[in-house]
């Protein structure tokens, strides 16, 4: 019994560990009073104060928020219709569109960078903030589609058939029954798109450009030469916003998920 208990509980602890414990050395040696060594010299802040005076840095930062939070809303409206439109509609290539999403998400990105890149030239499109959008919503769509698509599917269409027997047009019944329950797996599908945009570096480099560069590009470029405090610093900073949203966007649908439970 002890040792199954003992697997039990240090099966999940070993994964944890082995998840969360190289994001905990980057925390903790933002804070390392050493530019260099990876040993512990003492507390600072130094590397945030440097971080704050490194004007391109910040600059690159705000790129990929912009990038992000742009490709995330747009791919999440694109794919949420998308599902819908899967889900509740017969149309030639269905079955056909279904599978291309796949496809899609399972393409090497490294061909989708080549083959966006090849579309931007045919099209003469310069490279730079719009392509970069471009193809970070491309690259999120399919994404956001599945993700959508696997909760619409465990809804009843009697829900749907009752509602239009009671005279809701199609615009009713998107926006005030399948909008709200499928609210959970829509923020779901946002939060991943702007994961997969704001980290995302083999599609990016080849539709950047020189004329607009994001984060992961310039941290690449920088850690050929050594990884630097700042970086640390900036990732410490970027790992809070990332559980910012996520807190916020937990207590969105708890508190729906209460208004909901409320009226009933």
């Amino acid at each position: 019994m002890k040792l199954n208990r003992l697997i039990k509980y240090s099966y999940p602890a070993f994964v944890y560990l082995f998840l969360y414990f190289p994001i905990l050395i980057i925390v903790v040696f933002s804070f390392n009073d050493t530019s260099r060594s990876l040993v512990w010299k003492g507390f600072t802040t130094q590397w945030y104060t440097e971080l704050f005076r490194d004007t391109n840095l910040l600059s690159v930062t705000g790129h990929s928020l912009i990038i992000g939070v742009l490709a995330a809303t747009i791919a999440t409206a694109i794919g949420t219709i998308a599902a819908v439109s899967l889900f509740r509609y017969r149309f030639w290539g269905k079955k056909l569109l279904h599978g291309l999403l796949f496809v899609m998400i399972v393409t090497p990105e490294i061909v989708m960078g080549i083959a966006l890149l090849l579309l931007y030239s045919a099209l003469d499109l310069p490279l730079g903030f719009w392509s970069l959008l471009l193809a970070h919503i491309t690259l999120c769509i399919p994404f956001v589609t599945i993700t959508v698509y696997s909760r619409i599917t465990t809804l009843d269409k009697a829900i749907f058939e009752a509602a239009r027997d009671l005279g809701a047009t199609d615009f009713t019944i998107f926006s005030k029954i399948i909008i709200p329950l499928l609210s959970p797996s829509i923020i779901a599908g946002w939060l991943l798109s702007f994961t997969l945009s704001l980290d995302d570096v083999i599609t990016s480099y080849f539709v950047s450009g020189p004329s607009f560069s994001i984060l992961p590009l310039k941290v690449y470029a920088m850690v050929r030469l050594g990884i630097k405090p700042e970086i640390n610093a900036l990732c410490t900073l970027l790992l809070i916003l990332t559980l910012l949203i996520v807190i916020s966007a937990q207590f969105a649908l708890y508190k729906n998920s209460g208004k909901k439970h409320a009226k009933k």
